[in-house]
């Protein structure tokens, strides 16, 4: 059973994403890789799906993973895992290994929300005892900067690139956190590592509730976003006090919201430190922030509406 959180206990253990990996300086993927890892009381084995995180992080024979870890292709982080735990379940049953030990998949929205997506929804409608986490950087960023279907309305990206003819992305994101929650899955969750005890809390209720966890943790990426390098946890929180990026969890489907802002911020203090969305404050696209506002909003009270109708399902019960 995993401990309470207390920042004394957690500053003396040890940090198992070592320093000197090759993100970018200021990236918003190694304080989330961090804080997940040093959530688990249990021994990790970890699979990473190609992306920025695994290109970054092992160089040749040298790597920053302080834990059993596994390079996977873009598309198959999820099954590899979900192959190495039905291992683990084998062994243990035969007697021949007897620690508790967690799996827990890494992949970008990339490889999670498009070329992963089959395997991610196999291996959780499979039943696998594993958690996957997006770290959700809104792009391919490894790659160029091109769009995917994290990427939201009105990014400037590589592949729709805003100009005269198109304005940046026309489509909304893809909302992969309610996806995999109707897989019927126990645990879903979203968290940002902007509100770090809200991330490692939600990481060591999913590591202690048996069968298939998602996560998905949204992870500035200054490249993209063109923004500060010191930004990623600014961004990060101002992506949940404008509702950009809700913080809440679906377990075994009750949907319970974590943190609700004081006072909700409007959009435009998320996109306005991003010259990824520079365009969109130009007169003749107005229009696109007022729908992004639309769509923040619309998600928002459908979230606030979904919290309520659990809360009188468990009132009822009770």
């Amino acid at each position: 059973m995993a401990t309470p959180l207390s920042l004394k206990e957690l500053s003396k253990k040890e940090v198992l994403l070592t320093a000197g990996h090759r993100m970018c300086s200021g990236c918003g993927a190694p304080p989330v890789v961090k804080m997940v890892l040093l959530a688990s009381d249990y021994p990790v084995v970890a699979s990473n799906a190609t992306g920025c995180l695994e290109v970054s992080t092992c160089i040749s024979e040298y790597t920053a993973w302080k834990i059993p870890w596994i390079h996977n292709a873009f598309e198959n982080a999820a099954a590899t895992l979900s192959g190495v735990e039905t291992m683990y379940r084998s062994l243990k049953k035969q007697g021949k290994i007897d620690k508790e030990i967690k799996f827990i998949a890494f992949g970008g929205d990339g490889g999670t929300y498009d070329i992963g997506f089959q395997s991610l929804s196999g291996a959780m409608e499979r039943g696998h005892d594993m958690l996957y986490i997006c770290y959700d950087n809104g792009a391919y960023m490894n790659t160029g900067i091109q769009r995917s279907s994290a990427t939201p309305f009105g990014a400037d990206t590589t592949t729709c690139p805003a100009g005269s003819a198109v304005p940046g992305k026309l489509q909304q994101r893809k909302d992969l956190t309610r996806i995999m929650a109707a897989h019927g899955i126990p645990y879903v969750a979203q968290a940002s590592p902007s509100h770090w005890s809200d991330l490692m809390k939600k990481v060591r209720k999913a590591l202690e509730i048996k069968g298939p966890k998602f996560m998905n943790i949204i992870a500035p990426c200054n490249r993209g976003w063109r923004s500060r390098t010191d930004d990623a946890i600014l961004l990060s929180r101002l992506a949940v006090e404008t509702c950009y990026w809700p913080l809440y969890e679906i377990e075994n489907g009750v949907t319970r919201i974590t943190v609700k802002p004081k006072e909700k911020k409007p959009l435009i203090d998320f996109l306005k430190p991003q010259g990824r969305f520079k365009h969109m404050f130009s007169p003749e696209n107005e229009w696109m922030l007022k729908q992004a506002q639309a769509e923040v909003d619309k998600n928002w009270e459908r979230l606030l509406k979904e919290e309520e109708f659990t809360k009188l399902q468990e009132e009822t019960k009770e």
